[in-house]
């Protein structure tokens, strides 16, 4: 008994010093990483700065809702992953989505919010990184983000002093109370850092925020105050914040509706037209050549953000298509990720299943040097020992 007494003491004390040797002692290297949030959590930082060392020479993978459900399958916590089942190995980055956060699941694929919380936990105890989008329903008739028939002011009335700025806000603590919830530790908890990608496409015009319905200085307003709001007022500090536009005509079309580089982490691109039946594969290479040139111009993470080929109909789609795509270029294989979107039946798919048709080459995909999943993944929310 008494050998199992001074076991459990010493174990206490061991969780003690490790809190306070991670939260009270100050590594100077975390005060020169330059990240959004100058107060952004040791983790934080460390997942920033590793994104971009891993960046010059390897590229994750990523795939939407992947231990959530897959073609077939709806598994709660059984850590399937349509992805694992074909190669063997998790996805290194793992989508998820806040539709409808503050209702009991999201209304793009029905995941149910609680849930979300403990996949997002594991992915982190997997040694993961967890990424969220928003598809904010319209504040201004309620419909969904695609209503966009009302939607000619809908940035301007949730911008402050107008008449659905309340309303952003309550979603604002809506999202709040979700990423404080995300803690893991047993006495000592600590917050699972999260990249947050919000108003995202809005090159496009397919969402009420997009180009034709806010000005350029309506949109860096929207980013400003979200940012700010989330980090001062509700004193998150857990989290990266991606700005990532659709396709773009060229340098001055990305950087249009920018915010600054003090308000935006990661520079991303959605890009599903280059990739698929009528885009052409060299305008994926330009399009990430020149985010990655501008986020290392100012000293931020690129990454390929959203992208994909619906039910992958060409079987070496993956090595001849999105991975010759990145790697022709020097600059362009300089993103830290790729996500691909969601697998939800045979039609709807952006992942291969077992048995899909380009499952063989998908394990080709991931057996090249340059690809890492979450077998291969090295520590991200720690500093190197010096």
């Amino acid at each position: 008994m008494k050998i199992i007494k001074y076991t459990g003491v010493l174990l206490l004390l061991l969780t003690v010093l490790g809190f306070l040797y991670n939260n009270f002692y100050e590594d100077p290297r975390y005060a020169q990483i330059r990240t959004t949030d100058t107060q952004a959590s040791h983790h934080t930082k460390a997942l920033f700065h590793n994104l971009k060392k891993l960046s010059k020479d390897k590229i994750l993978f990523g795939h939407q809702d992947d231990l959530a459900y897959g073609v077939g399958w709806k598994d709660w916590h059984q850590k399937r992953s349509d992805v694992k089942d074909v190669c063997g190995k998790y996805p290194a980055v793992f989508g998820w989505d806040m539709s409808q956060l503050g209702k009991k699941t999201c209304n793009i694929d029905s995941v149910d919010f609680q849930q979300m919380k403990g996949w997002m936990k594991e992915v982190y105890q997997m040694g993961g990184i967890n990424t969220v989008s928003w598809h904010f329903d319209n504040f201004a008739n309620g419909g969904d983000s695609w209503d966009i028939k009302d939607s000619l002011r809908t940035v301007a009335s949730i911008l402050p002093g107008g008449v659905n700025h309340q309303a952003y806000k309550n979603k604002l603590d809506h999202f709040a109370k979700f990423v404080n919830d995300l803690q893991v530790g047993f006495i000592f908890k600590k917050n699972v850092p999260i990249i947050f990608r919000p108003f995202h496409e809005h090159t496009g015009s397919w969402f009420w925020w997009g180009a034709d319905f806010c000005t350029p200085e309506e949109y860096k307003s929207l980013w400003r105050f979200t940012v700010t709001y989330l980090k001062n007022e509700k004193k998150l500090h857990n989290i990266l914040y991606a700005y990532s536009p659709d396709i773009f005509k060229d340098e001055a079309h990305y950087l249009e509706r920018y915010p600054g580089d003090e308000w935006v982490d990661i520079l991303g691109l959605d890009d599903y037209h280059d990739v698929g039946l009528s885009g052409n594969i060299e305008h994926l290479t330009e399009r990430l050549g020149t985010v990655a040139r501008l986020a290392e111009e100012r000293d931020k993470v690129a990454a390929l953000t959203e992208t994909g080929f619906e039910a992958i109909p060409h079987a070496t789609w993956w090595t001849d298509k999105l991975l010759d795509g990145i790697k022709k270029d020097s600059m362009a294989r300089k993103i830290a990720w790729v996500l691909v979107w969601r697998n939800d039946r045979p039609d709807h798919h952006y992942a291969p299943y077992p048995r899909h048709g380009s499952a063989a080459n998908f394990i080709k995909f991931s057996e090249d040097p340059i690809m890492v999943f979450e077998d291969n993944l090295p520590e991200v929310y720690k500093l190197a020992k010096k």
